[in-house]
Formats: structure tokens, sequence, C-alpha cells
């Protein structure tokens, strides 16, 4: 199955704690069905001090489920992602503006 979600996109929370807040994806995990979005779903780990890195309370962020995760698209909106097939290609469009992506 095609990802409708991929690393570099810009995305919206839809539900949680962070709902609303916009931000890039960093990693993708589809085995797991979760994405890493920078900034968003920050959790504090607690870190032991070693030769090379200083411990401490450092803030990482976490994992969320692509299901509470939606594009967003030229307008700034939230959107459903589709696909179909210019030129011999599958590509992937916004399903509110109808434009590739």
């Amino acid at each position: 199955m095609a990802a409708k979600l991929k690393k570099g996109d810009k995305v919206v929370v839809l539900t949680g704690k962070d709902k609303g807040k916009q931000g890039e994806i960093s990693t993708v995990m589809p085995k797991d069905n979760k994405a890493v979005v920078d900034g968003i779903n920050i959790s504090i780990r607690h870190t032991k001090q070693s030769q090379n890195s200083q411990g401490g309370r450092l803030p990482k962020a976490m994992p969320i489920d692509l299901s509470n995760l939606a594009l967003v698209d030229s307008n700034g909106k939230a959107t459903r992602v589709g696909f179909r097939e210019e030129d011999g290609k599958k590509v992937r469009f916004a399903k509110t503006t109808g434009e590739a992506i």
C-alpha cells in the first residue's frame, strides 16, 4: 500500500494534547503506523551523563499515530490524501484543492 504521509510533509495534529499544532514529519514508521513530527508530542527523557554527552532532562519528540495526522494543503487547511495517475505515474493529491503534492 502506498504511503499517504511521507518524510518532509507538513502536517497538522487532529487529536490529543497537541491538537491544531503544525509541524514537519522527520521520520515515518510504517510497521508501527506512527510518525515523529518535529515539535509535536514532546516528552522529557532523563538521560545519564556519559563521556560523550551531558546528562539531564532532554526534550524528545515521541511518535504519534498516523491516524491523528492530516496533510496541510496550500491553503493551510487539513486535507485527506488521494492517489491518481498522471503521465503514467502514481501521484498523491490533496482532496480539498485537487492539486498534486
